[in-house]
């Protein structure tokens, strides 16, 4: 093995070039036959038994939050487990995760992804200098299909990733590769976020994709002195769940060291992990680790 270089722009427009197609909404049978040929023919990772991709739909409702905090309870409760930020423009998975060196390759030029906590980790964030990435499509499919399949994930039970906001080309490029397992929505209770939550849990839902269920982020606030649960909206999130048919998995709150763990790059359940938040976490991993034990008996 060695040290890879930084990627520079000639080096990622030679490496992510690739075009991928989608099918359009409104094809019918034969137009979708004819489309579908020309689409990448979807293949299991190496060494990857289940992909659980986190999701939204709407920015700034707690996706990467949910997806660290989940991946290392997953990893505490016996799982191997590795996290994927697919979050090509705005990646905070490095940061929330302490790490920050760039992968090693192997012999056959795949990444090696670096492990914090127990979890292996992998984002364009370790690959590329500071800066704002500025790419067209093609290359965002390219680079996530690269994060994907050119790095060496194996041997992981679970591999989660966490997606941007949008029903977009990573989801899209996600979906088309690999089979993803299930999707776990996050949303904030308010009727806007549930609103754009919704069409993400629609996207996932025609292209095959299992719900697993819904995280309601940012539910409430506990007070320090009673721990009375003050709610900061109309509960709407049990409304939405119905309708789409899949449960409220867990009613996370505000926690006051949240935001000082993610700027520390320590995962708010390693370091308090007696508080409702991480009894939170503990109970959606268990849910997602029997939702995902269920599909495999009824495959």
């Amino acid at each position: 093995m060695f040290l890879a270089k930084l990627f520079n722009k000639s080096d990622l427009l030679r490496t992510f070039s690739t075009n991928t197609q989608c099918l359009h909404p409104k094809a019918d049978p034969r137009q979708a036959e004819l489309m579908a040929r020309s689409l990448p023919k979807r293949a299991p990772l190496e060494g990857v038994r289940d992909v659980v991709v986190v999701s939204s739909g709407k920015g700034g409702v707690g996706k990467t939050t949910t997806a660290v905090n989940l991946a290392v309870t997953l990893a505490g409760q016996g799982q191997n487990v590795g996290l994927l930020d697919g979050d090509i423009f705005g990646p905070s998975v490095p940061l929330m995760m302490n790490v920050a060196e760039v992968p090693l390759v192997d012999d056959r030029n795949r990444m090696v992804p670096p492990v914090n906590y127990g979890v292996k980790c992998l984002s364009m964030g370790l690959l590329v200098e500071s800066g704002p990435v500025v790419w067209r499509g093609p290359l965002v499919m390219s680079a996530i299909q690269r994060l994907l399949k050119g790095a060496v994930w194996g041997p992981l039970d679970i591999l989660v990733v966490d997606t941007p906001p949008g029903t977009g080309d990573v989801h899209l490029t996600l979906s088309q590769h690999v089979p993803l397992s299930g999707v776990l929505l996050v949303s904030t209770p308010q009727k806007a976020a549930l609103e754009v939550t919704r069409k993400g849990a629609e996207m996932y839902r025609t292209l095959n994709v299992p719900l697993i269920g819904l995280v309601e982020n940012m539910s409430h606030v506990i007070c320090d002195n009673c721990e009375h649960k003050i709610e900061l909206a109309r509960n709407s999130t049990q409304e939405m769940a119905s309708e789409l048919g899949v449960q409220v998995l867990e009613r996370i709150p505000i926690e006051r060291e949240g935001m000082h763990c993610g700027d520390a790059g320590t995962p708010f359940c390693l370091k308090f992990p007696e508080s409702k938040f991480a009894q939170s976490y503990q109970s959606i991993a268990r849910k997602v680790i029997q939702f995902l034990a269920n599909k495999r008996e009824q495959s």
